[in-house]
């Protein structure tokens, strides 16, 4: 990347306290533990308490990134939020977490691509400081999906959770920082994840809430065939643009979709599993939030070391796909 070198400067993340088990959900919808486990790899996953919206999520995270990199609210320039399940259509979650903080001059607003969104967010604020218009940004991925989640679909259902996971960025050391990022969209794919109602196409009626529209839609089989190719596809493009071979990689933090597409991606990249963070037993799929609150589980586990090169990567719903090389 050119200009001006741009890395992580601190890091946070929060999870609400309820946990719902597999052993819950089965005496909601006809599944068992067995059967969710082997297919997904999730066991549990957080649910935000019912006063809890995406914005304090997203604000428990934040506080702890800003401390962690030893900045304050008022020096922030930009906020972005990654999220589906915005608090509400406007204004922005990044809006509402910018008043919260108190980070009065900085710019903010909410980036929609699913669980893609955390990478897109990193993407487009790393551009702002490397062309030196701003100094620091904070990037957040949140979203509560439990909010958007039929829990009379069994398909569904056992997959989502709620959390978030925030950074810090800023100017970093020569050699250190982002290396590249891949970003990528195919818009026909859809209709194979998707919520149909309260848009302009279907706003919000009796029709739409008796049809269940408001919730999440998914076409399990088509998306998994997409993840299973799109994971390496978009690791290998990102890493030939940093000119790193995937030997060299020291830890990948991968979108905690699916422990089986997971697992596809280290094969591809001929990775040990001792390389990548692997926590969707305990969280399940957390859209925006997964890839930054796996790295910052991480980084409180002592996984990462000043100069390793980190690998992220994910996809989600539009279709979209986002990974990035990164050297801490």
């Amino acid at each position: 990347m050119n200009g001006i070198p741009v890395g992580v400067l601190g890091i946070g993340k929060y999870a609400p306290e309820r946990r719902l088990t597999n052993q819950e959900l089965e005496q909601v919808v006809e599944t068992n533990d067995e059967w969710i486990v082997s297919r997904t790899g999730i066991r549990e996953r957080r649910i935000a308490a019912e006063h809890e919206a995406t914005s304090d999520l997203a604000y428990e995270a934040a506080v702890k990134a800003l401390a962690s990199a030893n900045i304050t609210a008022d020096q922030l320039d930009l906020i972005i939020v990654a999220t589906i399940t915005p608090d509400m259509f406007f204004p922005s979650t990044a809006c509402i977490l910018q008043d919260r903080l108190g980070a009065k001059k900085a710019a903010a607003f909410d980036l929609s691509a699913a669980c893609s969104g955390f990478i897109y967010g990193l993407a487009n604020a790393s551009g702002f400081i490397a062309l030196g218009m701003y100094k620091y940004a904070l990037v957040i991925g949140a979203d509560t999906l439990s909010r958007i989640t039929d829990y009379t679909d069994r398909n569904t259902c056992v997959l989502f959770g709620d959390g978030a996971g925030a950074v810090v960025i800023g100017e970093v050391p020569e050699g250190r920082g982002f290396k590249s990022f891949e970003l990528g969209a195919d818009g026909s794919g859809g209709p194979h994840l998707r919520i149909q109602g309260g848009g302009s196409r279907q706003p919000s009626s009796d029709e739409t809430l008796a049809g269940k529209r408001h919730f999440i839609e998914m076409n399990g089989r088509e998306v998994f065939k997409f993840a299973a190719r799109i994971m390496g596809n978009a690791a290998e493009e990102a890493l030939r643009k940093a000119g790193v071979d995937k030997s060299e990689i020291d830890l990948l933090v991968p979108h905690q979709a699916n422990i089986r597409i997971i697992q596809a991606s280290l094969e591809r990249l001929e990775l040990p599993p001792e390389k990548c963070v692997i926590n969707i037993d305990r969280y399940g799929n957390m859209s925006a939030a997964s890839i930054p609150l796996a790295l910052a589980e991480a980084v409180e586990e002592g996984r990462v070391k000043e100069g390793d090169t980190i690998a992220m990567v994910g996809f989600g719903g539009g279709l979209t796909w986002g990974a990035s090389v990164l050297v801490w």
